[in-house]
């Protein structure tokens, strides 16, 4: 079981003043602005031996193994980060639009869905539903914004575009968005409400990129094994590799979603991805919000780990960094904490600095008995008692 908690960066990278993100440091800095954290599960698996973080003391004896991993791929987004995680280094980070996207690419978008756009420009996607739902309201049209990420995203009322057609739209855009413009994920943002009032809805779907070689999913899928993605992991892989997806409502859901999971698999991979820390906090700047999930996400995970059976494994991770105390409401280039658990799981060792996300990858491969993609170093032997 691999469990991401979306964007829990724990400080900036080797690298982080390519991307402008000095200083970010999303785990620690949550901690402090909310004056500590309650984290006594992530505590004893050995997080707090990671870094300082507020309210999470180091534990004398962590129940865990415990590490640090330095993304190696250009970019730092979901897609890009997850990818690296199951064991695909992208040397290339995906485009960005700071200026929003070009003619070609906006009349091709319109001619296709017979509607003129709203926005086309990078902003908080809160901001720009406040902003310009009302003109949408009234006119149809939809609303196409980007950030620093790499994204398309298209949001609109589900009372003036169903949310159906909005899927349908974004199929449309992803078509369009290939080639030097093949952007990592094409986001539907659908909201409801009244101007003033309007919220977004947990309908969100992401339509991602394929990834360009194969992953350690597509290894474990080819050996005859389930991999079942909770939450926007079928998204982030385009549905490659991935035997089943769970599409949840929130982080609560999601931990549910994996429990039921882990039920009900045999052998195979449970691939979870807890997002809410990242669009509903990171990127609003909301670090006593995003502390507050992680509190309740620490109790969850007790559930979770009193239902591993005697050989499972459980790893916890990020993806990247979303520092809530900066004044970017952008993703920031962290390294991310690791902890790895279960009934074999040898407490107390430290796995060190390690040099790429796909070390989880090798280690998820060389556990199931299938090939990695060549990428990453595996832990197993490291962490599990003979």
């Amino acid at each position: 079981m691999v469990v991401v908690l979306d964007s829990c960066g724990i400080g900036e990278a080797p690298d982080a003043a390519r991307y402008g993100d000095e200083g970010s440091s999303t785990l620690p800095h949550t901690a402090a602005a909310c004056g500590g954290l309650r984290l006594p599960v992530l505590g004893r698996l050995g997080l707090g031996r990671l870094a300082a973080i507020a309210g999470v003391p180091p534990a004398s004896r962590p129940e865990g193994a415990f590490g640090i991993l330095t993304e190696v791929s250009a970019g730092k987004d979901s897609t890009t980060g997850h990818w690296e995680l199951m064991g695909l280094i992208l040397d290339r980070p995906f485009p960005t639009y700071p200026h929003g996207f070009p003619p070609e690419i906006i009349e091709a978008f319109e001619a296709r869905i017979g509607r003129r756009v709203l926005g086309n420009r990078p902003a908080s996607g809160t901001a720009i539903i406040a902003e310009l739902g009302e003109e949408h309201l009234r006119t149809g049209r939809p609303i196409v914004y980007t950030s620093a990420d790499s994204v398309f995203q298209i949001a609109a009322h589900e009372s003036v575009i169903p949310v159906e057609e909005l899927y349908r739209m974004c199929e449309i855009a992803r078509a369009i968005l290939t080639g030097p413009h093949a952007v990592s994920r094409v986001i539907a943002r659908p909201f409801v409400g009244e101007p003033g009032r309007f919220v977004r809805t947990d309908r969100r779907r992401d339509f991602s990129v394929p990834p360009p070689r194969d992953t350690v999913l597509d290894h474990i899928t080819a050996g005859g094994m389930p991999v079942v993605g909770i939450g926007k992991i079928a998204d982030l892989f385009a549905g490659r590799g991935v035997t089943t997806a769970v599409h949840t409502h929130n982080d609560m859901d999601g931990l549910t979603q994996t429990v039921r999971a882990l039920a009900d698999l045999e052998r195979g991979l449970v691939f979870a991805n807890l997002v809410d820390l990242d669009t509903l906090y990171g990127h609003r700047n909301d670090p006593k919000g995003y502390g507050a999930d992680l509190e309740r996400i620490d109790a969850r995970v007790d559930e979770v780990l009193g239902r591993l059976g005697a050989t499972d494994l459980m790893m916890i991770t990020a993806d990247h960094g979303n520092d809530p105390t900066t004044s970017s409401t952008d993703h920031s280039r962290e390294v991310v904490p690791l902890l790895a658990a279960g009934p074999r799981v040898r407490g107390g060792v430290n796995l060190g600095v390690r040099s790429t996300f796909a070390d989880v990858g090798a280690t998820v491969a060389a556990a199931l008995g299938v090939p990695t993609t060549g990428a990453g170093t595996s832990f197993l032997e490291q962490v599990l008692n003979s």
